[in-house]
């Protein structure tokens, strides 16, 4: 369920009101960025990361940003305020602006902001029992790093997923797993964690760097390489990663069982890490 109050354009105001321009390049080209941030209890969860990833997106995509990093900060303060939210979403998005419909675009555009809150409580039930998800060829652009509005090749992967019975996609380019649909991925083999290098190839997921940081803490060895789908069948654990899921263990991949086919000692460490750096 989403929050009456958005914030849009130069003010906060009801959902309703909010009127898309029809020639908005965000709407027309996909022109734009986003990100979303969970709010649990109230609060924030890894914000100043969400945000230092949209200043990346908008200077490798050379828009403008309408506010400083504080200022952005504040009014998102001002958006769950005013939602009274306690446990979701905030979705943020910024695109280029509206202009004429050309493919070529000028650097006098005004961005257009967008920002409003979910209420969605945390998905417990994938977080314990685990999920199964289906591969699915990773047909996506060369800057996957960039978190950008272009996200048809992915919807077009996860609905596949879905039609399917699973929770997620994982992509592939060839043999090479990537990441997934909405999600990083992570597969365990002895003791080891292997997750694809943060290149252009994929999105380096805020979660999935705070897995690295717990990693690193409770010293398991990490690889940051890519990894091929025998790989992925033969490991011992997987799981994946985001805002939604938080580290959601993986069952099965095409129906078949990863490891003991339910959520292995390493993930379970993992997820009990991560609960811990919740906001109470």
């Amino acid at each position: 369920m989403k929050c009456l109050v958005i914030y849009y354009k130069n003010g906060f105001m009801e959902r309703e009101n909010a009127k898309v321009d029809i020639e908005d390049r965000g709407y027309q080209f996909g022109d734009g960025i986003y990100e979303v941030v969970r709010v649990y209890n109230g609060k924030f969860f890894t914000l100043d990361e969400h945000l230092a990833r949209f200043v990346r997106s908008a200077t490798e995509l050379h828009i403008k940003l309408p506010f400083t990093v504080e200022a952005l900060t504040n009014l998102l303060e001002q958006l769950v305020e005013k939602n009274e939210l306690i446990n979701g979403y905030v979705y943020i998005q910024l695109t280029r602006g509206a202009a004429d419909r050309i493919h070529n675009y000028a650097d006098n555009l005004e961005p257009v902001l967008t920002m409003y809150s979910t209420v969605r409580e945390r998905a417990l039930s994938d977080i314990e029992n685990g999920v199964d998800v289906y591969l699915h060829e990773d047909i996506r652009w060369l800057r996957c790093d960039i978190k950008s509005l272009n996200l048809l090749p992915n919807t077009l992967a996860n609905t596949a997923a879905k039609n399917k019975g699973g929770h997620e996609a994982i992509l592939h380019r060839g043999e090479i797993v990537t990441e997934a649909s909405a999600s990083n991925i992570f597969i365990v083999k002895n003791n080891e964690l292997v997750t694809h290098p943060a290149n252009n190839l994929i999105l380096n997921g805020i979660t999935r760097g705070k897995i690295l940081q717990i990693a690193e803490d409770l010293k398991i060895p990490v690889k940051e390489e890519a990894f091929t789908i025998e790989e992925l069948f033969a490991a011992d654990e997987a799981f994946i990663t985001n805002t939604g899921v938080e580290i959601g263990p993986i069952n099965h991949v095409d129906d078949k069982a990863i490891g003991t086919g339910k959520p292995g000692p390493v993930t379970r460490k993992l997820q009990k890490a991560f609960e811990a750096l919740l906001p109470s």
